[in-house]
């Protein structure tokens, strides 16, 4: 691709995302400052909103539309004890064969429509054994093993700067909000780094000793491209991540996605009720900007 097409392309990422901002803003008289991400088997958050629009992916333009189990493709604007919130319900990956700018266009449509402050979720497998499945871990840090940067290419300013800095990817007040909402329902929440790896093989038991000898408490195949455009454009980011497994060579049994939607769907009553604690906490931080 020259020079020439890859600027124009950076162009049109910011005017198709744009549409993409009006035509789901035009659906609602919401206006949302906050967005959250739901995860494998997390879904269940979003039928808790009152007053809900749901509009398809498909209806999106340019949205992407995930296959894999567990990522229903809606976008959900609706209420939270009062504050509005826009909700995907379920996300792309690499792995089912989108490019790093496709998997992160969702990110750049909800920056559009005036998102400032994000919550991303996902399910991972527990590297660190004082981890254990059914557990929500605070996400502190991450080590990106996906060998692509969705910031890759041209930059467009309108966006973000050039080199974003991003050491605090995960805005270290939000990580405390979700702390002490935790243990006021009784959640002794921990703190982790996050490893991302492509996927759709789950890791072996040789991968799973390097990523704790690296530093890695947990290990999963999303999220950080979404970190690191929402930073891009000042979006802030808490991270929570569900603990589905443990991770490969950890205990003598087989990895499966099955496992992870169970898990999922036990945790569920917990993480909505996490949620639904925090998000006022962060639209009072929104006000004070």
């Amino acid at each position: 691709m020259s020079a020439v097409r890859a600027r124009q392309d950076a162009r049109d990422d910011f005017q198709r995302s744009q549409r993409a901002a009006k035509y789901v803003l035009s659906k609602t008289k919401l206006r949302p400052k906050i967005a959250i991400v739901l995860g494998s088997g997390l879904g269940a958050f979003a039928d808790e909103l009152a007053g809900a629009t749901r509009v398809p992916y498909g209806a999106i333009p340019g949205f992407p539309k995930p296959t894999a189990e567990g990522h229903a493709g809606r976008l959900v604007i609706g209420k939270v004890k009062d504050v509005a919130v826009a909700v995907m319900q379920g996300r792309v990956h690499f792995y089912e064969g989108f490019s790093p700018k496709e998997v992160t266009y969702p990110m750049r449509v909800l920056g559009q429509m005036g998102i400032e402050a994000a919550i991303l979720t996902n399910a991972a497998g527990a590297i660190n054994v004082d981890f254990h499945p059914g557990d929500l871990i605070v996400i502190r840090d991450h080590i990106s093993l996906h060998g692509l940067n969705p910031l890759i290419g041209p930059n467009d300013d309108r966006f973000g700067t050039r080199f974003p800095d991003m050491s605090q990817a995960y805005f270290k007040p939000y990580r405390e909000i979700a702390l002490a909402e935790g243990k006021k329902i009784g959640l002794d929440l921990k703190q982790g780094i996050y490893a991302a790896l492509t996927g759709p093989s789950f890791e072996t038991p040789a991968e799973i000793r390097y990523l704790r000898t690296i530093g890695a408490d947990m290990v999963g195949m999303s999220t950080v491209p979404e970190v690191i455009v929402a930073r891009h454009m000042g979006i802030r980011v808490l991270g929570i991540s569900c603990m589905t497994n443990m991770a490969a060579g950890i205990l003598d049994q087989p990895l499966t996605h099955a496992e992870v939607m169970e898990t999922g769907e036990r945790v569920k009553t917990q993480f909505v009720a996490l949620l639904r604690n925090m998000i006022p906490r962060i639209a009072q931080d929104l006000e004070k900007k």
